[in-house]
C-alpha cells in the first residue's frame, strides 16, 4: 500500500533536507502512527502521500502509483484513492450530515443510486444515523469529527491519513473517538496512516509506530516493543509523557 524505498526530500528553499534517507512500509490493514516533535518531517511525509511534492530520491510507492515518475493527470486519481482527515473537520455549514455526504459522493461521479445505499451505512456505522437531517453547527464536536470521518468512509479510499484529527476535542471526547476510530479501523480492515504528537493516542490505538526526528525514522516498532528497546532520547522521552 506504501512502500519509501531511500526517500529524501530536499526543498529548493535554503536547500533545506527535510526527509532524509526514509524506509518504511505500511502493510493493507494496517493502523500505523507518525509521531515526532515539531519539525520532524510529518508533514512532509503527508505531502509526499497526496502529491503536493514529489520525492527528490529515492522509489515512493502509493497505491499502485509511482510517485517518481506520475504525470500531472494521475494526481487527481491518485488522490481519489486517498482519504484525508484533518483536525479541522472542513464541514459544510450550511449542508446537513447527509447533504455534506452525498456533496463529496457526487463530486467523484457516484450515482444517486450507490449515494442513498451508502450513506445510510457509513452513518449506522458511525453512530450518526439519527443525525442525518442535522447542520453541523447543531452537532457536537464529537459529531463533526465522527461526520468528517463517515465522508471518508463513503468514498471507500484505498488508504486513509489521519492528520491530528482529534486535537480539537477535549480530552473526554478524544477518549471515546481513539476507541470508535479504532474499532471502525478493525471492523472495515482499513490501512490507516496516523499523524500525530499525541503520545497516548499512538501507543493505545497502533499497530505499529514509527518515531520521527529531523527528518530521519528513528525507531520503528509496535508500542510494546517500543517499551522494551527505547533506543533514542526521544522515544525514552516518549515513553516517559506517555506513563
Amino acid at each position: 500500500m506504501i512502500d519509501f524505498e531511500h526517500v529524501s526530500k530536499e526543498y529548493k528553499k535554503g536547500g533545506r533536507l527535510a526527509l532524509e534517507d526514509i524506509n518504511l512500509h505500511v502493510d493493507d490493514g494496517e493502523f500505523v502512527f507518525l509521531v515526532g516533535p515539531s519539525g520532524s518531517g510529518k508533514s512532509t511525509i503527508i505531502k509526499l502521500l497526496t502529491g503536493e511534492v514529489l520525492p527528490s530520491g529515492g522509489r515512493l510507492m502509493i497505491n499502485g502509483f509511482n510517485l517518481n515518475n506520475i504525470s500531472d493527470r494521475q494526481i487527481p486519481l491518485l488522490r481519489r484513492s486517498i482519504g484525508v482527515i484533518f483536525q479541522d473537520f472542513r464541514l459544510i455549514e450550511k449542508k446537513t450530515v447527509y447533504e455534506n455526504l452525498g456533496f463529496a459522493m457526487r463530486a467523484v461521479g457516484s450515482s444517486p443510486r450507490e449515494i442513498k445505499k451508502r450513506i445510510p451505512y457509513v452513518l449506522e456505522l458511525v453512530g450518526l444515523e439519527e443525525k442525518t437531517d442535522r447542520y453541523p453547527n447543531e452537532l457536537s464536536g464529537g459529531e463533526q469529527q465522527r461526520v468528517a470521518l463517515a465522508r471518508v468512509l463513503v468514498l471507500r479510499p484505498q488508504l486513509i491519513l489521519m492528520d491530528e484529527p482529534l486535537s480539537n476535542l477535549d480530552a473526554k471526547l478524544r477518549l471515546h473517538m481513539r476507541t470508535e476510530i479504532r474499532r471502525i479501523q478493525q471492523e472495515l480492515k482499513l490501512t490507516c496512516l496516523y499523524v500525530t504528537h499525541d503520545q497516548k493516542e499512538a501507543l493505545t490505538m497502533s499497530d505499529r509506530i514509527m518515531v520521527m526526528n529531523k527528518g530521519k525514522i528513528e525507531q520503528i516498532g509496535t508500542p510494546m516493543h517500543l517499551y522494551d528497546d527505547p533506543a533514542t532520547p526521544f522515544v525514552a522521552d516518549f515513553i516517559g509523557q506517555a506513563n
